[in-house]
């Protein structure tokens, strides 16, 4: 049987991916000249930071009181605080407001709602110009050599084409940056299953004290960054087949299940579950140079600094090259996100946090309207 396309169009620029470096990058696209198609296989957008409820935008600063990472990074931050709680620190905007805040650290940072913000998401993405297709997976990208011609997109709608100029891979697992024949290198994960509960003593202490942050309480039945919780006997995971994604969601989803049967069933709720799989590192591509988070170091075509969420990090300041977001054989592919050139170790473990994603996805975003609309060649975007 075959299977008919449909041709839907042309875009100067696709970027494909919804989570924050997705975002970041049509946002940017957008603003610098360029129409823009913005494609998310969910219904929300936020990625991780959202669906995947790590629901914490780590820091713009070095944790030595200097802003290091500006532009639609600080603007999403911003955003992640302005329709709900949060906990921002004054020094870095926050206000004392209702419910009062509650800073947890002084670094530039904040937890927030992800369902709030996702929501917010959706207006900040349009009112840039951009375009969103939701509910719509990118599933192939059409290639003439080494050149990108456009995405197949399947959906409710059927299979459809939709050409562009310039891509933005911004998955999170690299899936098109991977099928057009990029190199890429696959990651290991421990397992995590982390929910957003409350219960009754969050309850009382909302209201005695409005700390709205401290009611929505995390709860993780899996690993930690140390890999401490991982299941005994299970290996580590790389997700990117769907037998291991699935086995990572029934897995996760079990322990947390199993420890919700030893609490008193009147006393709590689960606000939400994840609606993506929470794993840290899928698959990265191999770019021009790598990111790898060396402080101090300094590249001739940086797009910017980035400081470590990280406390052994405080203190650190990493430049990052336009180089990690490319592979110079494909001359009008971009990386955004944790799918860029960044090896196991530091670099990949900064790359992977939503300031870093912001960043990259800004960069890569500029870079293919620049490429798109202007026609620069890919090497001299940054």
């Amino acid at each position: 049987m075959e299977i008919q396309t449909i041709y839907k169009g042309k875009y100067d620029v696709i970027v494909v991916g919804g989570g924050i470096a997705g975002v970041a990058a049509a946002v940017s696209a957008a603003r610098n000249g360029a129409s823009v198609l913005l494609v998310e296989k969910q219904v929300n957008l936020g990625g991780l930071a959202t669906m995947g409820l790590i629901s914490w935008y780590e820091p713009l600063c070095d944790g030595k009181g200097q802003q290091m990472i500006y532009g639609i990074a600080e603007e999403l931050i911003r955003l992640s605080a302005k329709y709900c709680f949060d906990n921002l620190p004054a020094q870095w905007g926050g206000t004392s407001g209702n419910p009062p805040k509650h800073p947890s650290s002084p670094r530039f940072s904040t937890l927030f709602s992800p369902t709030v913000f996702s929501a917010a998401l959706d207006e900040f993405v349009l009112d840039s110009g951009a375009r969103i297709r939701f509910d719509s997976r990118a599933t192939w990208p059409v290639m003439e050599g080494n050149v990108c011609r456009g995405i197949i997109v399947e959906s409710v709608s059927g299979a459809e084409l939709f050409e562009a100029k310039a891509i933005v891979d911004a998955t999170g697992d690299a899936t098109v940056m991977h099928r057009a024949g990029v190199p890429t290198v696959e990651g290991e994960n421990y397992l995590t299953y982390l929910v957003h509960m409350y219960d009754t003593d969050g309850a009382k202490k909302l209201a005695e004290t409005g700390n709205t942050v401290a009611f929505r309480r995390w709860m993780n039945r899996g690993s930690n960054l140390e890999g401490h919780g991982h299941p005994q006997g299970m290996g580590m995971l790389k997700g990117v087949t769907a037998e291991e994604v699935t086995d990572y969601i029934l897995t996760g989803k079990q322990m947390m299940l199993d420890y919700l049967k030893t609490l008193d069933r009147g006393s709590y709720d689960v606000m939400t579950l994840p609606s993506m799989p929470q794993f840290r590192k899928i698959r990265r591509i191999v770019g021009k140079c790598d990111f790898t988070a060396v402080d101090g170091r300094t590249f001739a075509d940086s797009i910017g600094d980035c400081g470590d969420f990280r406390s052994q990090g405080i203190g650190n300041h990493y430049q990052i090259p336009f180089g990690a977001l490319y592979n110079e054989k494909f001359p009008n592919l971009l990386a955004a996100g944790r799918i860029i050139s960044a090896p196991d170790g530091d670099g990949w473990e900064v790359a992977r946090v939503i300031p870093t994603c912001a960043l990259t996805g800004e960069a890569a975003g500029k870079a293919a309207a620049m490429l798109a609309v202007q026609g620069v060649p890919l090497e001299k975007c940054y």
